[in-house]
């Protein structure tokens, strides 16, 4: 009958749904446990990975420690000084050379320029000679060399310093001595009136300034701005040289073109200080505003 058909459909769709379910739940089930197995790969993989980084920050530990090692014995075992450089100079040596020499305090050049007939007053654009030089730079041989081979002990550059104010400048004593004793002029000057104890005075040489006063120079000496070597130890806070200087008379009344004396600086000066240190500042809001 129809209604018994009916109920046989009934059963076979029931059983082809049951058959699906079976089917998905065995593909879940095969789905799964592939993903436990990858799962487990993936672990294995980082354990792998773990084990390799582990190695390699052993041996970057042991790079470490060897190049330590290395330092170490670096530093225990001298580097072999450079090879000096050859005596023999082939060919003439330019008057660039030779000033820079000078500086250098290469003396085998400065002997082979001068044994070539080279003038120990050779200069530079600015009248700067290697004598001036030396000088700055404190080299007692070459000096000796260029003053025995007639550079002029007084020779003036384009500010017309001599020699004299750039030992002074480079702060080297035995350099004054020397040229003192080949005749040069402890009290010359400058284009600005500047003395030799001018420029010890505000270059901070107190042993030169000593040596200086001690020689006889005019310690009350102006320069183009009327400043003595007190006025700029004063401005400068050369605290050893102020009293070095009113010890062997310094004028502390002496006036300069602005009519001030070395206590009248001193007095502008904590003026200027204490103008610093009382002036308030403005709260933030009430800052003007540029236009």
């Amino acid at each position: 009958t129809a209604l018994q058909a009916d109920m046989e459909l009934d059963v076979e769709r029931a059983k082809e749904l049951i058959e699906q379910k079976g089917t998905f739940l065995v593909k879940q089930g095969t789905v799964c446990a592939h993903q436990g197995q990858e799962k487990v790969r993936r672990s294995s993989v980082d354990l792998r990975r773990e084990i390799i980084d582990v190695g390699s920050i052993q041996r970057l530990i042991e790079l470490r420690k060897q190049r330590r090692q290395r330092r170490a014995e670096r530093a225990a075992t001298p580097e072999p000084t450079p090879p000096p450089e050859p005596l023999e100079i082939e060919g003439p040596v330019e008057p660039e050379t030779f000033l820079r020499a000078a500086v250098q305090g290469k003396m085998h050049v400065i002997e082979k320029f001068l044994a070539d007939g080279g003038s120990p007053d050779t200069c530079d654009e600015f009248h700067r000679t290697a004598l001036h030089r030396s000088s700055l730079e404190g080299h007692m041989e070459i000096l000796q060399k260029l003053l025995d081979s007639g550079a002029t002990v007084d020779f003036r550059d384009r500010l017309d310093c001599t020699a004299v104010h750039w030992a002074c400048r480079g702060g080297h004593l035995d350099a004054v001595k020397l040229l003192q004793d080949r005749g040069a002029d402890l009290n010359v000057k400058d284009k600005l009136l500047s003395t030799p104890l001018h420029v010890a005075t505000r270059t901070g040489h107190l042993d030169i300034v000593e040596h200086l006063i001690h020689c006889g120079v005019d310690i009350n000496a102006p320069d183009r701005e009327g400043d003595t070597a007190l006025h700029d130890a004063t401005r400068l806070s050369r605290y050893k040289i102020i009293k070095t200087l009113i010890l062997y008379g310094a004028d502390m009344m002496a006036k300069n073109e602005a009519g001030k004396t070395p206590t009248d600086l001193v007095q502008q000066w904590q003026v200027d200080t204490r103008q610093a240190l009382e002036t308030k500042e403005q709260p933030q809001g009430e800052m003007e505003v540029p236009a």
